[in-house]
């Protein structure tokens, strides 16, 4: 059984995951600023965090319990996500920062922290965005979230061969369009060809066998344009 540490968990994909590990014996931390849907199931596996990941100061409630509670840590899902749908002449600094913190600064910061406490065969998995794919079909208002997404596929890169001797893997999954709350808030009426447990059930599989077979490489799941 794996400790297991996934962001983003109030709704969608991380709200899926979590409980897919919880129900299949696995020790989960779940960390989003909105901790009460989790903590509403009242899952014995399940330990539900109030962490703003935007602030770095919040993240000492995430170290304080793993060095209280657990020994290391097996699988770092880095799920939470912000996107901002504008037109790039209308994206202000302080926009591009907020989505920044959120889907690049926090991952690095997360996956910082948590190295120390990673054993042999641990795994970093990044979600990232097809939109952050080099070649990929780019869609208007989404600047600063693809281009968000494009930098933790660089950075996992680099961190896979930065720490390939202590056997730890990363590796990221740019997903195309799934039907999730924040899908629908940036673009009304959409209609995703995957669900968010859906999803859920492929991340769950990739995250606990996926570093057997690869490590700083980044594997495009999408059916559909996006």
């Amino acid at each position: 059984m794996k400790n297991v540490v996934i962001t983003g968990t109030s709704r969608g994909i991380g709200f899926e995951l979590a409980q897919q590990f919880a129900n299949n014996g696995h020790q989960v931390l779940a960390i989003s600023r909105n901790s009460k849907p989790l903590s509403d199931i009242n899952h014995k596996n399940i330990t539900s965090l109030s962490v703003d990941i935007s602030k770095t100061s919040d993240f000492n409630k995430v170290t304080d319990f793993i060095n209280t509670n657990w020994n290391h840590v097996d699988v770092l899902i880095n799920n939470a996500g912000k996107l901002i749908n504008k037109a790039f002449t209308e994206l202000t600094s302080e926009d591009f920062l907020e989505v920044y913190k959120v889907n690049v600064f926090a991952v690095a910061e997360l996956t910082k922290l948590l190295i120390p406490k990673m054993t042999k065969s641990a795994h970093v998995v990044t979600i990232s965005s097809m939109g952050g794919i080099q070649g990929s079909m780019k869609f208007p208002g989404l600047a600063a979230y693809s281009s968000a997404k494009g930098a933790v596929i660089t950075l996992s890169e680099l961190l896979a061969e930065e720490y390939k001797e202590q056997q730890i893997a990363f590796n990221v999954l740019a997903l195309g369009a799934v039907q999730t709350e924040m899908l629908e808030e940036a673009f009304p009426g959409y209609q995703a060809p995957i669900s968010a447990k859906e999803m859920a059930n492929y991340i769950y599989d990739f995250a606990l066998t996926g570093n057997k077979f690869y490590n700083g490489k980044v594997l495009q799941v999408s059916s559909s344009t996006p």
